[in-house]
């Protein structure tokens, strides 16, 4: 998993349970070398950390307000939702108001697991970081 432009010496590649993380290699000794980079690439991807967030906050939200809140494409929430509801982490209820489509999302006991235990992985590190 090297990124374009990029030699192998310059990325690693971490690997938990079938997902990996590329993070830059690490080449000063001290905190960073002690930090496992061990990130549940499903919730560490930007959109889908976004919406697991807003979820999380929410007992539930339709695919238009999401949509509007995040402000990204159709598509592109539609992937990153279909993802979070293959891990399990999301919920989908379609239905019909009138003639119009409607879309809800809930966020799962499985989601908000995973998104609490990436929120306490990122403070563990920011900790680490800031104590130096």
């Amino acid at each position: 998993m090297v990124a374009k432009g990029q030699s192998a010496k310059h990325t690693a590649v971490h690997e938990q349970e079938g997902d990996t993380c590329a993070t830059p290699a690490r080449r000063s000794k001290g905190i960073a070398r002690s930090i496992p980079v061990q990130f549940n690439r499903v919730i560490h991807e930007r959109v889908r950390l976004a919406i697991v967030s807003v979820l999380a906050g929410a007992e539930s939200m339709s695919f238009n307000d999401l949509k509007r809140l995040l402000d990204i494409t159709d598509g592109n929430l539609s992937v990153h939702a279909r993802r979070l509801e293959e891990a399990g982490f999301v919920t989908c209820e379609k239905s019909f108001v009138g003639r119009v489509p409607h879309t809800e999302y809930r966020l799962t006991k499985a989601g908000r697991k995973a998104l609490n235990e990436y929120l306490d992985h990122m403070e563990s590190l920011i900790s680490r970081v800031r104590k130096g």
